[in-house]
């Protein structure tokens, strides 16, 4: 007994090992936290924060900038493609887990892997030379021409479609984010216990029935934590909507024209940044995204241990 007791040494080192690495994540998040503070502090005690975070001006020569309209801009840009990706993500996991014969589930699953694989920047070069003109010559016009008349409606598409907007940007994100939301779902789904789904048919259930009582109620978890983690893709995406976004800093209401989210700011500005003041104003918008994605990544998991809870009672 008192040999068992002892503490083997590789489990020590093990232990030493895995706890070191889970205290450097954190002092990573620190880390990035202390660089953005300290890097910001001269715009952050010229404009204070809720005049930086409330202002709409961004004029690098009259040294005023503001986070409102690149703020904006990622939220649109962020909700629109989740709007877009979530149904053809949930229809895409529905098929190969309930509909797909066989043989078409493993290329269709590679196929949604190899999507993921994608480097941003070539979802960026290829929305800007195929996607942007099929955008700006057909189905934008479409829209607009769909739309007019229409009260409220109307007002989305005013512009002149050019293909480089907020609605492009939108269909590239939800383009990139559909394979995390599909694989996660298409997971979730295959753990739904098959007597359950068999003992459905057996009553008479239709497909969507089970779909729709037994599958996705079973699975919502799992959907949800898909959904999560592609909304912190969409939020942090930077090349392939800097491409097809245009960088116009400027609130407006119509989904054909341009705009300006704070990744795309950052990429494009910051070696433009000539001056102490407007670097640190760039080192302020990644302090706001940072702190904004955090919040709404919280929230997001806050409901997700909620919901959790209460159906493992």
């Amino acid at each position: 007994m008192a040999t068992a007791s002892k503490k083997n040494p590789f489990d020590m080192i093990f232990l030493s090992i895995t706890a070191f690495s889970s205290f450097l994540v954190i002092l990573f998040i620190i880390g990035i936290i202390y660089v953005l503070v300290s890097e910001s502090s001269l715009a952050i005690s010229k404009f204070g924060v809720i005049k930086f975070l409330t202002s709409t001006d961004w004029d690098p020569v009259k040294e005023s900038f503001g986070a409102l309209t690149n703020i904006y801009g990622t939220i649109i840009t962020t909700f629109l493609s989740l709007i877009m990706a979530i149904p053809v993500a949930l229809g895409i996991a529905v098929f190969v887990t309930e509909i797909s014969p066989n043989f078409l589930k493993g290329p269709i699953g590679v196929a949604i892997e190899l999507l993921a694989a994608i480097p941003s920047i070539i979802y960026g070069m290829w929305g800007l030379f195929t996607l942007s003109p099929i955008m700006g010559n057909y189905i934008e016009p479409f829209l607009k021409k769909l739309t007019a008349g229409i009260p409220l409606v109307e007002i989305l598409s005013r512009g002149t479609p050019m293909g480089i907007d907020i609605l492009t940007a939108s269909v590239i994100l939800s383009i990139m984010i559909i394979p995390f939301t599909a694989s996660i779902a298409r997971d979730s789904f295959n753990l739904t216990p098959s007597v359950v789904k068999e003992s459905a048919y057996a009553l008479g259930a239709t497909k969507w029935e089970v779909v729709k009582n037994i599958v996705l109620p079973y699975s919502k978890l799992g959907v949800f934590g898909g959904i999560v983690l592609s909304l912190g893709r969409a939020l942090g995406e930077t090349m392939a909507v800097a491409f097809v976004l245009g960088n116009n800093h400027r609130i407006t209401t119509s989904l054909l024209d341009a705009a300006a989210t704070i990744t795309v700011t950052l990429a494009n500005e910051f070696t433009e940044a000539d001056k102490d003041i407007y670097l640190s104003s760039l080192f302020y918008l990644a302090l706001v995204l940072f702190v904004m994605s955090f919040i709404i990544l919280s929230i997001a998991k806050f409901f997700l241990l909620k919901a959790e809870r209460k159906y493992s009672r």
